[in-house]
């Protein structure tokens, strides 16, 4: 499906360096913003892990909301860290322009937040699940992809129980029509079938991005996919093009 959205290198308000300053959001029960923060670092970015009750993140070129159980996921996932202080920043952040990547419980808190559309869902086997999974690049025309082609398989890892991304049929038609469903869950030769969807995620969608583009929400771990020495590093490829100036596209 060919997208309607075209990214422009070095839009207004957002940055494309060598070396970035990134906020990496933590809630009471968030646990993946160490390695969050050893992935950035050993890219070669500067980092700054930020409280919940902080009130000003205009010092951050990028935001990350990491992944973990938020507020011990009461009432449902993210509901609660939707409400944090810092959250009203994060979305004046996002409104400017600025790229805010949410991972696994930093999707659903996105999500939760009115910064992206549809909601996480419990899986639908009623299982954690903790494991190695596919993701097809769906559109290499994000400032999340572009450093992958359309088509490209990743190997990053899931852990999640409320991973089951739902949404009305409109959102849904929309989401497709216009290319912000940027990853896929897919199998080893790219097909996007049942067998290969690991928690019942409509059409196996894996990550969205909002309608500006710069925000994006996914619920496979990149950060655990950043070094060889834990099982691989295609998950460094997202991180590396939030830093990357997006080419020119015809």
């Amino acid at each position: 499906m060919t997208s309607t959205y075209t990214p422009v290198p070095n839009r207004p308000g957002v940055r494309y360096d060598s070396t970035m300053k990134f906020g990496i959001l933590v809630f009471p029960g968030t646990w993946s913003d160490r390695d969050c923060g050893y992935a950035l670092e050993s890219l070669g970015q500067e980092i700054e892990y930020v409280w919940h009750a902080e009130t000003d993140v205009d010092r951050f070129d990028a935001l990350v909301v990491p992944g973990g159980f938020s507020y011990g996921d009461y009432l449902r996932a993210g509901a609660i860290a939707r409400f944090a202080p810092v959250m009203e920043s994060v979305s004046k952040f996002a409104a400017d322009g600025r790229g805010v990547i949410g991972i696994c419980n930093g999707f659903q808190i996105l999500c939760e937040a009115g910064l992206l559309p549809g909601a996480l869902m419990r899986n639908d086997h009623l299982e954690f699940r903790c494991t190695w999974t596919g993701l097809r690049v769906e559109n290499d025309r994000t400032m999340f992809s572009h450093t992958a082609n359309s088509g490209d398989l990743l190997r990053v890892p899931i852990s999640h129980g409320e991973g089951s991304y739902q949404a009305d049929e409109d959102t849904i038609a929309e989401l497709e029509a216009n290319g912000r469903v940027v990853f896929r869950y897919s199998g080893p030769a790219g097909e996007v079938t049942p067998e290969w969807n690991p928690n019942g995620s409509v059409n196996n969608i894996a990550g969205i991005m909002n309608e500006a583009g710069n925000v994006l929400g996914m619920m496979p771990h990149p950060e655990r996919a950043c070094d060889p020495l834990i099982g691989g590093e295609d998950g460094a490829a997202i991180f590396r093009a939030m830093f990357t100036e997006i080419p020119a596209l015809s």
